[in-house]
């Protein structure tokens, strides 16, 4: 499966962002972004030639993970979390909607491509998603590989 050079990662930052504290969501969100956004930026050049694409990862991720963290809630990443759940198991090019009708908050999960990891040899799907909140619409993308128990797991 091709490797992806530009990959906005928000989930790290839906997952770490559960508690309800506003504060602690935005906090949670930029750190996991942050991290996010430098692992990604490390995959890009060698040696020295790898520091620009690491901050700027570092800042991107940052600054993404913390304005979702800000702004979706604990239902909403359950939502999203159903929707990806289901996406896994659709057909490419299927898209699967979720929304808090709550708070106005939507998206959607499709997956656009599979096959079978060179690396592992594991069947993995990639996936396009759209988190809209506010008016504001994210676009992040990555790839879920199938493990042994029949769980996924998010690879970029």
């Amino acid at each position: 499966m091709r490797k992806h050079l530009l990959v906005l990662i928000p989930a790290a930052a839906l997952v770490l962002a559960g508690c309800e504290d506003a504060g602690t969501k935005e906090t949670l969100g930029t750190l996991g972004g942050a991290a996010a956004g430098g692992l990604i930026g490390s995959q890009i050049g060698s040696g020295s030639g790898q520091l620009i694409p690491v901050g700027a990862g570092v800042l991107i991720g940052g600054w993404l993970g913390n304005k979702i963290g800000k702004d979706l809630d604990e239902n909403d990443r359950r939502k999203l979390e159903e929707a990806q759940a289901k996406a896994h198991e659709a057909p490419v090019g299927e898209e699967v909607t979720w929304s808090n009708p709550d708070n106005g908050h939507s998206g959607t999960v499709v997956a656009t491509r599979e096959g079978t990891s060179d690396s592992t040899g594991e069947y993995c799907r990639e996936y396009q998603q759209t988190v809209t909140v506010g008016g504001e619409t994210q676009e992040p993308y990555g790839t879920a590989c199938r493990q042994e128990d029949g769980s996924w797991r998010v690879v970029n």
